[in-house]
């Protein structure tokens, strides 16, 4: 990948992961960039198909486009940082993050966003006074 192309979708992201919106300074390892429809799937190597992830969420997602929501057990769209509005699909309560739709739902259990360390963490950095981010 280009690292201008690179550059561009860290900028956009703000430094924060665009799935669970842990901040770049909080973590140890570089965060990924992340192809929202992955290639296997015919997504592109461009800006609009591409969003800055930590490695947790990165790895957790990888080529899936789907989950099952656990409310409805549907199939569900995972969520897509470029067409979602994020705030439409999550919402935070403390150090656990709510899915609101099936498509936030389903994002949180295929990603593992709530898992036992990510929530230690985020509790640990809200004690800081450094997360949530403010948008």
């Amino acid at each position: 990948m280009a690292h201008d192309l690179e550059q561009r979708v860290r900028i956009r992201a703000r430094g924060l992961c665009e799935y669970c919106q842990l901040p770049q300074a909080t973590y140890r390892l570089p965060f990924q960039i992340d192809h929202i429809i992955a290639r296997q799937h015919g997504g592109k190597t461009q800006l609009g198909n591409l969003a800055l992830a930590c490695p947790r969420c990165n790895r957790n997602k990888g080529p899936n486009l789907v989950g099952i929501d656990k409310k409805t057990r549907e199939i569900a769209k995972l969520y897509h940082p470029r067409r979602d509005r994020w705030a439409d699909h999550f919402r935070w309560h403390g150090p656990r993050l709510r899915g609101l739709t099936p498509t936030g739902r389903a994002t949180i259990r295929v990603l593992a966003i709530n898992d036992a360390l990510a929530v230690a963490l985020r509790r640990e950095l809200i004690l800081e006074g450094v997360f949530p981010p403010r948008t």
